[in-house]
């Protein structure tokens, strides 16, 4: 046998290969996907995208969340229905609001409405109407067909936090369909242009949807039995990443399954020393995203807390499917696959690639690497400047959105007549007995329009406070700030605009404590991995300095190009999660060959050889990854496309310029002592060290 397949990473590598059991890979993954495939089919029943899923437990709009649930049966929301004449509101406008009234409490899980309320201006109306959180899509849709009905003229529009809901609901819900079929549409287009192969592209394809199957199916569970937070971001991001992810590392294996078919009359040998060469790095990569990803489990923001474990099981889910589905069912198939570039054995193959594209940049990096390094850091750090048009404060409800839903009309329609914050007020909660001194302090407040009717149940009192600030705005969040100083320990305020408060201000914290965690165990993955310290030192600030850039670039984009508002307040750190391991990927591929090469022939040699080496299969997985995070900005909402703007942007920028030119040419420059203080770093190199000393790689 041959020597690739000793010790265990090379008895497993030749048992996903080998001759029988490689058809009982395929029975186990065909049993495995009928027994679990139902349940990825099932994500939508666990979904939760209500605010107390998304906040902090301990934080103040949480807890009125569900204090909120002793004054109504389920968790309330409120649908104002707006009706506007720009010629003023007729009789029998005021009349068709009144029956609509009656309408409205009659719908699935509404309560008793409140209105028509008559603007000062005389030129509209609005109904409150409180609806059950889990019929809130139901019920919007309802009262938007019961306003609109013998309207003759009069604009309507159902908006407040029921109807942002419910549009928010309307996306998500058409939203994994329509990436599903559009990220498969990209991957499917750029395999064929990569492998020029009518068939070959049909593999990895296969294998990322039986991956997808499996982390959807694994996700369900653990959001059904274990508690785990899943939304509707997170459901999307899932599905990118799992195609993404599960294609990069289908590409790095074929391409070492191709050079190795030329290398092995057998495929099923060919297929063992693949697997047994490229396994460490993709293992490697796999376990430095998935691990970065799992810091987020110490954010305090429920929807960031639950999507670490959900992108961790997708990106490990990809990793099985791609390291033993995909391998079985190459050897299966056999070399035709690859038609009509078919590999041939040949006993003598050379490096493939050396007088290509690659091996041109691996000659410039030999020739000046101290130029490039030096210049590819100064273009980077010029890129960094566009932070200061960053503003992750999170979206207003208009910025939600790419387009304009009826919530959105609505909400400005109720801004043109009625205090700004109508319709999105603080809920104040507090002890009965202490009602009349709660209802002075509210309304001696300042920032605070009006204070509703109080209501008792279980010994507490409820009261609504409408802002003079639109909900979404820093000056109603400085009212509920006073708000909550002003009534102290006696009660908790809560409501949109507090929810957006608590949300910006547990971003900020998450951001403090997670990102010096990734980076910390990134590092030790990497100097375990590389067995240095100065290699991975080197790698982290390459693609810190390339994160800083492309949230710079993407900072000015989303301001001057998109004309976005604002960020959400967790994109600073999600973008840094994906971006930073995602990032590191692609350096784990370079530097692991660059060290398999370097034990061979020095550490220069070894950089020029690994560069050409991986360069085509690494930036065919770098356009990959980029094109399905793409996909993100075909969705109406503002955060997905941010985030798939900056994501996409951050992955080209660390293949075309950190893993092409600023990592290799800062290697070269330092030679061997990049593996200090490794064996690879003594004086006793088996090939020579001086760029002049390099044999031609043609």
């Amino acid at each position: 046998m041959n020597g690739s397949r000793k010790g265990p990473g090379g008895r497993l590598a030749a048992l996903v290969s080998g001759r029988r059991t490689k058809w009982v890979v395929l029975a186990f993954w065909i049993v495995l996907l009928v027994a679990l495939g139902p349940l990825s089919g099932r994500l939508k029943d666990v979904q939760k995208n209500d605010a107390a899923s998304w906040l902090p437990a301990g934080a103040q709009s949480t807890q009125v969340v569900k204090l909120d649930e002793r004054f109504h049966s389920g968790e309330p929301v409120t649908a104002v229905v707006v009706y506007e004449r720009a010629g003023g509101i007729t009789p029998a406008d005021q009349a068709k609001a009144r029956s609509d009234a009656a309408a409205f409490a009659r719908l699935p899980g509404a309560g008793q409405a409140q209105g028509p309320f008559r603007s000062t201006d005389g030129k509209a109306l609005r109904t409150l109407v409180p609806v059950n959180k889990d019929d809130a899509q139901k019920a919007v849709t309802s009262a938007r067909d019961i306003a609109a009905r013998g309207a003759d003229g009069l604009e309507t529009h159902v908006t407040g936090p029921a109807g942002g809901a419910a549009d928010l609901s309307a996306v998500f819900g058409s939203m994994d369909g329509l990436l599903l079929m559009v990220a498969a549409g990209v991957v499917i287009a750029l395999l064929l242009l990569i492998y020029r192969s009518p068939l070959l592209w049909l593999v990895p394809v296969l294998s990322a949807v039986f991956a997808l199957g499996l982390s959807q199916s694994a996700v369900y569970l653990l959001a059904k039995y274990a508690g785990l937070t899943f939304n509707g971001q997170t459901s999307g991001i899932l599905t990118v990443l799992v195609f993404g992810v599960a294609t990069d590392y289908a590409l790095l294996l074929v391409a070492r399954y191709r050079e190795e078919l030329r290398r092995h009359e057998d495929r099923h040998e060919a297929m063992a020393a693949a697997l047994h060469r490229a396994g460490p790095a993709v293992l490697a990569s796999a376990g430095t995203v998935a691990v970065g990803l799992l810091c987020l489990l110490a954010a305090t923001m429920n929807s960031n807390r639950g999507l670490g474990p959900v992108a961790a099981a997708g990106v490990i889910a990809a990793l099985a499917a791609m390291m033993t589905l995909l391998p079985a069912l190459l050897v299966v198939l056999g070399r035709w696959i690859f038609w009509p570039l078919v590999p041939r054995y040949d006993a003598a193959t050379r490096l493939e690639g050396e007088h290509g594209l690659w091996g041109r940049v691996g000659r410039l990096v030999a020739a000046r690497p101290r130029l490039l390094w030096i210049g590819t850091s100064v273009v980077l750090l010029a890129l960094t400047f566009g932070l200061g048009s960053l503003s992750a404060n999170g979206l207003s409800n208009k910025g939600q959105f790419v387009t304009k839903p009826d919530s959105v009309t609505g909400a400005e329609a109720l801004a043109r007549h009625f205090p700004a914050g109508s319709g999105a007020p603080a809920v104040v909660i507090g002890d009965a007995s202490r009602a009349a001194g709660l209802a002075t302090t509210l309304r001696s407040t300042e920032g605070v329009a009006e204070v509703g009717r109080p209501t008792s149940a279980q010994g507490l009192v409820r009261y609504e406070a409408t802002l003079r600030d639109p909900a979404d705005s820093r000056a109603a969040q400085n009212t509920v700030d006073r708000l909550r100083k002003a009534v102290g320990s006696t009660a908790q305020v809560g409501g949109t605009t507090a929810v957006n408060l608590d949300t910006r201000r547990a971003a900020a914290h998450d951001n403090k404590v997670i990102i010096p965690v990734v980076l910390a165990v990134v590092f030790l993955i990497l100097a375990v991995l590389l067995r240095a310290l100065v290699a991975p030192l080197l790698m982290m600030a390459t693609v810190v300095l390339s994160f800083l850039a492309s949230l710079g670039v993407s900072a000015l984009v989303f301001k001057h190009g998109f004309g976005f508002d604002g960020s959400d307040a967790s994109f600073p750190l999600l973008a840094f999660i994906f971006l930073v391991a995602l990032g590191v990927d692609y350096n784990i591929f370079l530097m692991h060959r660059v060290r398999e090469e370097a034990e061979r022939s020095g550490t220069r040699r070894g950089v020029v050889r690994g560069l050409t080496v991986t360069g085509g299969v690494i930036t065919s997985a770098g356009l990959v990854l980029a094109a399905t995070f793409a996909v993100l900005t075909a969705l109406p909402l503002a955060a997905m496309v941010q985030m798939g703007f900056a994501v996409a942007f951050g992955v080209l920028l660390d293949t075309v310029v950190v893993r092409s030119l600023l990592l290799p040419a800062l290697a070269f420059d330092l030679g061997r002592r990049i593996w200090l203080p490794g064996r690879l770093a003594r004086p006793a190199a088996p090939a020579p060290e001086r760029a002049g000393e390099l044999e031609p790689l043609g």
